[in-house]
């Protein structure tokens, strides 16, 4: 069917009438009554197409998995699908069960009004969002975007005004390799595939005053990277919040020397103040922002000038409406873009499309190797094509409308939801609880 006729089919398509009550027919007054609350403001502005089902669907490739995927299937009455992800580390059964009480501000009402959606769902939960509702949301809001894109008939990318490079959008995989042997085989299969960037953390786990013999083997572990890797690779280091900030001000210093791309999380998020003041003792680029929900959460971080580089997730932030936010109001501070992604491959999908309407994007994550894994022939299984796979150090930019595949329910079957698996919990020496 030609799009124009598509169209055409979708405004002239009606709800049930009022009429229908008179034959008896009570499924259909009650769906034509099913509509969420305001939803009549837009009856002269929207579509026809209305929201028949929405599903949260827990999806386990390891029994126990502490990160079991959460895909969103949104449904239309014209058969319309659209495909989100919300998967949230450890608390995977409290997204589906979010997903579950937006059923009520969707049910009825048309997909296309996506920013409506969000504001609603955010603001009409009255208290802020935080990691459940905004991967829930953030599930729903990809769906929403993907049948707005396969209705318009674009990919979702080009509705918020790009390509800005047409080459696709640059990424970078997790370092594994712990010796030099090991990272020089790495950098000679990185320069095959045309990978430019990599990630890798430090080691061990750290006090908020730590030894010499600590801090001296991050350090080095940071050398050998740098060593073995060469000058041709840019390298970000994750610190992942696990050095406190007197710990992280001594190791930003170090390494200064070795030209990272940046450091990540050199401290927990929420504490701004103490990140401003690590971010003062180094030149290498400061980056944060996985763990925040929406743009909101990000102003401060912004503003007093803290970080180079956020890091926003589209599972956690609040979708493809909430990185597009934040990376506007990030571009104003002239702050750049490298989005966190370690979930399935719906998410990872969906951000590479709003990287790649981002003026200010820098490179994208995967939590991958630079050898592909078993998740990643699964997801291949399951899309078609081998998703989140770089072509010479590229996410490759889909043609298709939307976001640029499809999925079967059914394929997701094979790896049933195992439950709610917490994440790691890790202690210091003392019994006290390590950040990790």
């Amino acid at each position: 069917m030609r799009r124009r006729h598509f169209l055409a089919g979708l405004a002239a398509a009606a709800p049930a009438s009022k009429g229908s009550a008179d034959c008896g027919c009570a499924m259909q007054v009650q769906a034509a009554l099913a509509r969420p609350a305001g939803a009549e403001a837009f009856d002269k502005v929207g579509t026809k197409v209305r929201i028949t089902g929405v599903k949260a669907i827990g999806v386990s490739l390891t029994p126990d998995s502490d990160r079991p995927y959460v895909f969103v299937k949104i449904e239309t009455n014209q058969g319309v699908v659209g495909w989100g992800e919300g998967t949230l580390e450890g608390k995977a059964g409290a997204v589906i069960a979010c997903v579950d009480d937006f059923k009520e501000f969707l049910i009825g009402a048309d997909p296309m009004l996506v920013e409506h959606h969000w504001q609603s769902m955010y603001v009409h939960s009255f208290y802020r969002a935080g990691p459940v509702m905004g991967s829930a949301m953030a599930g729903i809001d990809q769906a929403l975007w993907d049948i707005r894109g396969k209705i318009l008939g674009m990919p979702v990318y080009k509705l918020l005004g790009g390509p800005m490079d047409p080459r696709g959008v640059r990424g970078y995989y997790h370092v594994r390799a712990s010796n030099p042997a090991d990272l020089q085989k790495l950098r000679e299969e990185a320069k095959k595939l045309g990978v430019t960037c990599v990630k890798s953390g430090i080691p061990g786990y750290y006090e908020w005053i730590e030894t010499n013999a600590k801090i001296t083997r991050a350090v080095k572990a940071m050398q050998m990277l740098r060593e073995n890797l060469g000058p041709e690779i840019d390298i970000g280091i994750d610190f992942h919040a696990k050095t406190s900030p007197s710990v992280a001000a001594i190791l930003v210093k170090e390494v200064e020397p070795l030209n990272l791309l940046f450091i990540e999380e050199p401290c927990p998020p929420e504490n701004v103040k103490a990140m401003a003041r690590i971010a003062k003792r180094s030149t290498t680029p400061i980056a944060t922002g996985e763990r925040l929900i929406a743009s909101f959460s990000c102003r401060e971080l912004i503003e007093m000038g803290v970080i180079d580089i956020l890091q926003c997730d589209i599972n956690h932030v609040g979708g493809v409406t909430a990185l597009w936010k934040a990376a506007a109001v990030a571009a104003i501070s002239g702050v750049s873009m490298a989005p966190h992604a370690c979930e399935g491959p719906i998410g990872g999908l969906a951000t590479v499309h709003a990287d790649a309407a981002m003026p200010n994007f820098l490179v994208q994550e995967i939590c991958s190797g630079v050898v592909a894994e078993r998740k990643e022939k699964i997801w291949e299984e399951w899309l078609g094509f081998p998703a989140m796979r770089m072509v010479d150090g590229r996410f490759p930019l889909p043609d298709k409308p939307g976001l640029g595949f499809d999925l079967s329910e059914e394929a997701l079957k094979k790896y049933p939801f195992g439950g709610t698996r917490p994440m790691a919990r890790v202690f210091h020496e003392d019994g006290s609880v390590a950040e990790w």
